[in-house]
C-alpha cells in the first residue's frame, strides 16, 4: 500500500513515529511545504518512508493562517505528483494539510482521511471552524486522538460512523521501567514536564507542594536554562513558589533534551500532568511507560489512557488542595505506588506503543 501523508508540520513526533512503523511493510510519502532553506526536495527518512518538500511561499516556519495563501500551490503540486504516482490512501494532518490534500486528490478517487491537531475546547476563528467543519464532513474518515475529540467532532457535524479513535502513542523502547535514573536526594520527588504556563498546570503543582511537607518538585520545561530569568512564565512560577513558602524545595531545570526525560521520570516518585486541555496526553503516557505513577488532570486523552486508581489518579484541573491530598496518599503508600507503576507500564506497552497505534491506523486505511 502507498500511503500519502500531507502535513503542515512534518516534525510532529506522532507523524514521524507512525510513518516509520508503517514504512516497515508499506510505502509512505510525507508531503510538506518547505519551511527551511536547507531542506532537500526528497529525503529518505527510514525504511519505506520518504519526505518530499514543496516550494510554496517563503522557506520559513509560518503559522497556519500565514500558510493559507500558499496552499493552492501545494495542492497543484500534489495533483501533478499524484497523477503520476497515485497513492492508495491520503492522510491529511491539520486543516492546512486537509485543504491541500483535497485539492490534490480531486478526480483521483482516492480516500482522504483527516486528522486535526489542536486542543479542542480552545477558541477557533469563525473561518477556521468553518473550514474544519467542511473538511471533517467531506473526509472519508476522520481520526480522533481520544474520546473527548470524538465528541467534539460529532458536535461539528462529522458523522459518527466516519470517526475512528486512534490515540497518540509513546516510544516504549525509550520510555520503560528499566534504565538509568537521574540523580536525586532523599526527599520524595514530584516531577512536572512541559511548559510553565498556567494552562499547563505547573502553578497548580507548586500550590499543591505547599501542602506536601518534605517533598521536592522538579520542573522540566520552558526555555533553556540560561533563558529562565527572562521568561515571564518562569518568573511567575518562581514568584509563586516564594509566596507559597516552597522556593527551597523547587528546582526549575528549563528545557531538557528529549533523551533525558525518561531518566528524569524514573527518578521521580510521582509525575504530575495537570493541563487544562490534553489532546494527546503525552507526558502521562511517558510516565506510565516508565512505571512511575502519574497524577493527571481529568480531561482529554487522560480520560482514555489513565484508568483512575489503577494506572494513575485523575483530578480536575486547577484543584491544588485536592491534588495535594492525592499526592500525600500516594507518597504514604509505597505498595500502592508500585502497583500503579506496574499497571501503567503494562497499559502503555500493550495499548499505546507506536506499533499498536500504526496497526490501528492501518485498519482505518484498509477499511477505505
Amino acid at each position: 500500500m502507498h500511503i500519502a501523508i500531507v502535513a503542515s508540520d512534518k516534525r510532529r513526533t506522532h507523524i514521524l513515529a507512525v510513518a516509520r512503523e508503517l514504512g516497515r511493510e508499506h510505502r509512505v510519502t510525507i508531503y510538506s511545504r518547505r519551511d527551511g532553506a536547507d531542506l532537500k526536495a526528497r529525503t529518505k527518512l527510514s525504511q519505506g518512508v520518504t519526505v518530499e518538500t514543496i516550494d510554496a511561499g517563503p522557506a520559513e516556519d509560518l503559522p497556519a493562517d500565514q500558510v493559507a495563501p500558499f496552499l493552492p500551490d501545494v495542492g497543484a503540486y500534489l495533483m501533478s505528483r499524484w497523477q503520476h504516482d497515485k497513492p492508495d490512501v491520503i492522510h491529511a494532518h491539520s486543516w492546512t494539510g486537509g485543504l491541500a490534500a483535497v485539492a490534490g486528490a480531486k478526480g483521483l478517487g482516492v480516500p482522504v482521511i483527516q486528522t486535526f491537531h489542536h486542543s479542542f475546547g480552545t477558541v477557533l476563528s469563525a473561518q477556521t471552524l468553518k473550514l474544519e467543519q467542511v473538511l471533517g464532513r467531506r473526509a472519508d474518515a476522520v481520526v480522533a486522538g481520544c474520546g473527548d475529540e470524538e465528541s467534539e467532532l460529532i458536535r461539528m457535524g462529522v458523522p459518527r460512523n466516519h470517526i475512528a479513535v486512534v490515540p497518540y502513542g509513546v516510544d516504549v523502547e525509550r520510555f520503560r521501567r528499566q534504565g538509568a535514573a537521574a540523580a536525586r536526594g532523599t526527599r520524595k520527588r514530584l516531577l512536572h514536564v512541559g511548559p510553565l504556563s498556567v494552562d499547563r498546570g505547573a502553578p497548580t503543582v507548586v500550590r499543591a507542594l505547599a501542602a506536601v511537607p518534605d517533598a521536592e518538585l522538579v520542573v522540566a520545561g520552558g526555555p533553556p536554562a540560561d533563558g529562565l530569568s527572562d521568561d515571564r512564565d518562569a518568573r511567575r512560577l518562581l514568584n509563586l513558589a516564594e509566596q507559597a513558602g516552597v522556593a527551597d524545595r523547587i528546582t526549575v531545570l528549563g528545557q531538557v533534551p528529549k533523551a533525558s526525560v525518561a531518566k528524569l521520570m524514573r527518578s521521580a516518585d510521582l509525575v504530575m500532568s495537570l493541563p487544562r486541555e490534553a489532546p494527546a496526553g503525552t507526558v502521562a503516557l511517558e510516565a506510565m511507560a516508565c512505571g512511575v505513577p502519574v497524577i493527571a488532570s481529568a480531561v482529554g486523552a487522560h480520560l482514555d489512557s489513565v484508568v483512575d486508581g489503577v494506572t494513575g489518579l485523575l483530578v480536575p484541573p486547577d484543584r491544588p488542595a485536592q491534588t495535594a491530598r492525592l499526592v500525600r496518599e500516594l507518597l504514604a503508600d509505597p505498595t500502592r505506588r508500585t502497583a500503579i507503576g506496574y499497571a501503567g507500564a503494562d497499559r502503555a506497552k500493550s495499548r499505546y506503543s507506536w506499533e499498536r497505534v500504526s496497526q490501528e491506523l492501518l485498519r482505518v486505511y484498509e477499511s477505505l
